[in-house]
């Protein structure tokens, strides 16, 4: 399995786990929610939001255009405040999210 092909799947996985805890949305935020300046667009979109409506797709593109993928992020830190710590789903979704942040550190 290449690196591409398992980023695919952990996007994938946190879809599903979305999905499965009624987190997706069917309809997309307003347009100008998408223009904010702030990191994960915390102003403008609530956390799962962004997870839906950019991280994912944004990720997926990188995959499907065969660019080159980032190195050494982590965005399990920001939700692990951004999430309340009595959402049903925090836990489980911090694990997907810890699992996507392995797959950035160091490159393969």
């Amino acid at each position: 399995m290449t690196h591409h092909d398992s980023v695919r799947a952990q996007l994938q996985a946190l879809e599903a786990l979305l999905r499965d805890h009624q987190l997706w949305q069917e309809t997309a935020p307003q347009p100008n929610a998408f223009e904010s300046t702030q990191p994960f667009c915390m102003d403008t979109l609530e956390p799962f939001e962004w997870l839906q409506w950019v991280l994912i797709p944004r990720m997926h593109a990188l995959i499907d255009g065969g660019h080159p993928l980032p190195n050494g992020f982590a965005i399990a830190p920001y939700y692990e405040m951004a999430l309340d710590a009595a959402h049903p789903a925090r836990s489980v979704v911090l694990a997907e999210l810890l699992a996507l942040d392995a797959l950035f550190g160091d490159p393969l």
